[in-house]
């Protein structure tokens, strides 16, 4: 039986090395974003070509309506949900110090990173319970992306910080009220991976390379992230609920 997963943010970066190794796996997919359908359709021509079945879902998590409307969209074309990816996310605009940090930047992670995966997640994990409800063999998941972040310090961007620890919580959260239901949640922790979001420090992470910063030495890559989603979405982990699993290199591994 083919499933369907939902992944925020799909269509770049880290979602899109998820998406990727999702549709390798025979997942259907559907893909959120914020950017209009026309400046992905290549990339969903591609995604298509790997033999699955693709839609692009335009949406603002950090809006109730555009959450809504997402859900919708969704269930409207595959009916039901099996896994669900919460891997949309942004950095402040600046990184600026933790003393001049101001509340619009504050605002705006936190209402994107955290506010928005939680209540859709809520909808999600609600419509979960009902497919559980009618069939007892339902197999679904939760899969929220977060980051190393979520306890490595780093006063230029403490409001991401915050907005990844708060994810690391809601984890557990989920996990605990999910377990009932036999629908697992867990958390990715992604350390440095190459993407947009991070081109912009590239050279000080190289350079912080160099310098034996992460126990392997190299940068993360979507895939690295993907091929993670995908083995605790096809259910390799069914014990697991709640648990964190670091995708960093050995960054956070504590060393003298």
């Amino acid at each position: 039986m083919t499933k369907n997963v939902l992944i925020t943010g799909g269509t770049r970066g880290i979602g899109l090395g998820i998406a990727k190794e999702m549709a390798r796996k025979g997942w259907n997919l559907a893909l959120n974003g914020v950017r209009d359908e026309q400046q992905v359709t290549e990339l969903l021509s591609e995604l298509r070509k790997i033999g699955v079945e693709v839609i692009y879902c335009q949406a603002d998590i950090s809006q109730p309506e555009d959450r809504a409307e997402l859900m919708s969209s969704v269930l409207d074309h595959f009916g039901q949900l099996h896994v669900l990816v919460n891997n949309a996310g942004v950095a402040p605009l600046d990184r600026k110090d933790l003393l001049v940090t101001s509340e619009e930047s504050y605002d705006r992670v936190m209402t994107i990173n955290l506010k928005g995966p939680f209540f859709l997640t809520q909808q999600i994990a609600n419509h979960m319970i009902d497919c559980k409800k009618t069939d007892a063999e339902f197999a679904g998941c939760i899969i929220n992306i977060s980051s190393v972040s979520a306890t490595l310090v780093s006063t230029q961007r403490g409001e991401y910080c915050i907005s990844k620890a708060g994810m690391s919580m809601m984890t557990q959260l989920f996990a605990v009220r999910m377990g009932e239901f036999g629908i697992p949640v867990y958390e990715v922790r992604p350390g440095v991976i190459a993407t947009d979001m991070t081109s912009g420090v590239m050279d000080k992470y190289r350079k912080l390379i160099d310098q034996g910063l992460f126990v392997e030495p190299r940068l993360g890559n979507p895939s690295d992230v993907g091929k993670v989603v995908a083995s605790l979405a096809t259910g390799t982990f069914p014990y697991s609920t709640g648990n964190v699993i670091a995708v960093d290199g050995g960054l956070s591994i504590p060393k003298l």
